[in-house]
């Protein structure tokens, strides 16, 4: 394979939920609205706190992602009254600029494998910061609004899963996120994976050195922590699944912050529906002290 080159370039709601604690269980269940038809496309952004062009796509991704862009995706300028956003967003922070001078407080070299992944599947010869990944099959420069609106409303669409989840604090350090539920769709012997991806939102950094030297940085929907929950193989689109991921958290969890992104993928990195959870803790055990 071709060497690959990095480049920097230039150029949402999550599902309302009802909570509730269990007793003596540091923990609670969830019950996310799922839509009667399709679900979200899930939109990923591959960014850089290092990037100097990465700024702007953050703030396009915190439009997207709180639906500012909802009815022109939909084609309603008016607003038709359906529930849930037509776009779920993650952002994943890569670490590969870092050598830059900044060292990017949430990039992950877990992130930049992921962002490899794309790079092969979809057959590119460069890997890019700010890049767009819509629903596992296209990619674009993350600056690009008007391209990116219709890349979603083109992108193949797919039910969400209806799961139910259950988060739980065995310690201060960890998180257990249960799901149980219908994938919604009919899964053949070549599988398909359940992801699981904690991200926080209202992140702000004052940026000392490198090439955003200055700036105060926003960022929003970037996933912290993401784990395959299991993998299923032949299974009917109604048949209940289960599983349970497993996460360390880090300094300074708060769960009033973050969420639980929850979606469905093949060897491929294609996303074949996508859920979102607020996650929602008793008072006593949301945030570590």
């Amino acid at each position: 394979m071709a060497r690959r080159l990095f480049a920097c370039f230039g150029g949402k709601k999550s599902s309302s939920s009802a909570s509730r604690s269990v007793p003596g269980n540091n923990s609670a269940v969830v019950d996310a609205e799922i839509t009667a038809g399709d679900g979200p496309v899930l939109v990923q952004l591959f960014s850089s706190q290092g990037c100097k062009t990465s700024p702007a796509a953050e703030m396009l991704m915190s439009r997207l992602g709180r639906g500012d862009f909802d009815a022109q995706i939909r084609g309603d300028a008016g607003g038709d009254g359906r529930s849930g956003s037509p776009a779920m967003v993650l952002v994943f922070h890569v670490d590969y600029w870092d050598y830059k001078g900044w060292k990017d407080p949430y990039g992950s070299s877990q992130w930049t494998v992921r962002q490899k992944a794309y790079v092969e599947a979809l057959n590119l010869d460069t890997m890019f910061t700010p890049q767009l990944v819509i629903q596992g099959r296209s990619q674009l420069i993350g600056n690009e609004e008007e391209t990116l609106l219709k890349s979603i409303s083109e992108a193949p669409k797919f039910p969400s899963p209806a799961f139910r989840a259950t988060f739980q604090r065995p310690t201060s350090e960890t998180l257990q996120v249960s799901l149980t539920g219908a994938l919604r769709m009919k899964v053949d012997g070549n599988g398909i994976d359940v992801m699981v991806a904690i991200y926080e939102t209202g992140l702000v950094n004052d940026c000392e050195r490198g090439e955003n030297e200055g700036r105060m940085l926003s960022n929003d929907y970037v996933v912290r922590k993401m784990e395959k929950m299991c993998t299923v193989k032949d299974v009917a689109a109604k048949k209940t699944v289960s599983g349970t991921a497993h996460f360390t958290l880090w300094d300074g969890f708060n769960c009033n912050k973050c969420g639980v992104a929850v979606f469905l993928q093949n060897s491929s990195l294609q996303i074949f529906g996508a859920q979102s959870f607020k996650l929602k803790l008793p008072d006593e055990i949301c945030a570590n002290p």
